[in-house]
């Protein structure tokens, strides 16, 4: 059997771009597997004039490489876009074109093999590997199962939707869908004659506006409503300082901090990368302006600080068609009401879980099942096996970010050379973390980790965004 250098399972925008990386070494020989039947990035919120919420350089490569053929303006020339990107000067991508982009990445590499659901991972004894051993990896195919060999793992399973428990099996008429399945639903929806989102961050609000434009009380036309446990509508901060905390000095500190503090951090940091852009929020109440000026009350309502607590269906709501009743919950007040509405969407996140498919003990775990991912993003002890994407509890708000992810790429690729073949740059930022006196060597490994928890349960990302 063949062995690979380097072999991930999972290919969204992290291992997509790790593969385009990898592809022109010639020291490192990779495959790439997935169980979809080709790449699909956020296929459900490709509402049209929608943009990423980083810059065209955030793309899968260019921060690591600008010189590399799968660059995003690599992909405007070949399409001949490039000219209109540039009379466009907007540095902000539609997220359309940032999915069609990846495509064309992706059908240019021939070390992706799709529709592989890996079913298991091991351990398999071979005296002349480091160790003393390979991962041997099952998938199961169309055409069967294969197996493959490979001296390193690159986990990029990614997240699942999360539906909170109060709004599963809801037996009514209406829908009630999660934002990664809103553009299938969408006509649904705005058939159901009053929609709410439930939900907070990007997500939320690009589906709030997009309701918005049926929004009103003529023929054919619907309610919408909006309801966030976040005590406001807020932005995402995009101030350069701010944005520093995308460094490699920024994540060394992060790491090295407790477990506990860094849980604490991770709340308290949502909104410096799952807000809201500060254009669409200006959108929304442009719109809503608009809609007032023609005299008639905008039917929608707005409701922050406010918690979805219980639903039901009552079959005999809304003259024999039936509604939804949400619980709602004010956090400041104290007090609950309850809110009618024929369908619902859910903005509510996705939850990340370790893969059932590793063998028990291949991977390090933390008390609460996450990994326990050390700085070089391995998760075992022999540091062989690498998360992409998967960090965002042990490495912060560089883990989701897409610019960053090329970095977290050439230092994978640098353990796997044993060289450098992308330069990784240890120090960007002008401003420091700690105390001085208190900074060791940046490319030093955490002093402590967690001990491997006794039992892998799902654990569940901030329930109020989607993760990107």
């Amino acid at each position: 059997m063949k062995t690979y250098d380097l072999l991930g399972i999972g290919i969204g925008p992290f291992g997509l771009g790790l593969a385009a990386l990898a592809e022109p070494l010639d020291d490192v020989e990779a495959v790439f597997l997935d169980q979809r039947d080709g790449f699909s990035w956020h296929a459900g919120m490709l509402i049209e004039g929608t943009t990423l919420q980083v810059p065209f350089l955030a793309d899968l490569v260019t921060m690591a490489d600008p010189t590399s053929q799968y660059s995003f303006l690599a992909w405007l020339k070949a399409t001949g876009r490039l000219y209109q990107f540039y009379i466009r000067e907007s540095f902000y991508p539609l997220r359309a074109e940032y999915d069609q982009y990846c495509r064309w990445v992706a059908d240019q590499l021939p070390a992706l093999r799709w529709g592989r659901q890996v079913t298991s991972v091991v351990r398999v004894a071979d005296p002349g590997s480091p160790g003393g051993y390979l991962f041997e990896v099952s998938a199961e195919t169309p055409g069967g199962v294969e197996k493959y060999c490979a001296k390193r793992l690159v986990l990029g399973t990614g997240t699942q939707p999360r539906l909170p428990a109060h709004l599963q099996g809801l037996d009514g008429a209406g829908p009630v869908v999660h934002t990664s399945d809103y553009l299938p639903r969408r006509a649904a929806l705005a058939a159901a004659g009053s929609v709410t989102v439930v939900g907070s961050g990007q997500s939320a609000a690009e589906v709030y506006r997009d309701l918005l434009d049926g929004c009103g009380t003529g023929p054919g036309e619907h309610r919408v409503d909006w309801v966030t446990r976040s005590p406001r509508f807020f932005p995402m901060e995009y101030t350069k300082l701010t944005l520093e905390m995308t460094s490699p000095e920024y994540t060394d500190h992060y790491v090295g901090l407790p477990i506990e503090q860094r849980d604490v951090l991770g709340r308290e940091q949502r909104n410096l990368y799952k807000g809201i852009s500060g254009d669409l929020v200006d959108d929304i109440y442009d719109t809503l302006y608009r809609k007032s000026a023609l005299g008639a009350e905008v039917p929608t309502t707005l409701l922050s600080d406010t918690e979805v607590v219980a639903a039901r269906f009552d079959a005999d709501g809304a003259e024999g068609a039936g509604e939804y009743v949400l619980t709602l919950r004010h956090a400041q007040l104290g007090r609950v009401a309850e809110h009618r509405t024929r369908a619902i969407v859910a903005a509510t996140g996705y939850a990340a879980s370790v893969p059932e498919f590793l063998a028990p003990g291949l991977v390090n775990l933390d008390h609460r099942g996450r990994y326990a991912v050390m700085r070089g993003y391995t998760v075992d002890d022999d540091r062989r096996i690498h998360v992409v994407g998967g960090e965002e509890h042990t490495h912060g708000v560089t883990a989701p970010d897409l610019g960053f992810g090329p970095w977290r790429s050439s230092v994978i690729l640098a353990d796997v050379t044993g060289r450098e073949p992308y330069p990784v740059e240890r120090r960007i930022a002008f401003q420091q973390f700690g105390l001085p006196a208190a900074q060791g060597d940046p490319q030093a490994e955490p002093a402590a980790r967690a001990e491997p928890a006794a039992q892998v349960e799902p654990v569940e990302t901030d329930d109020l965004e989607v993760a990107r």
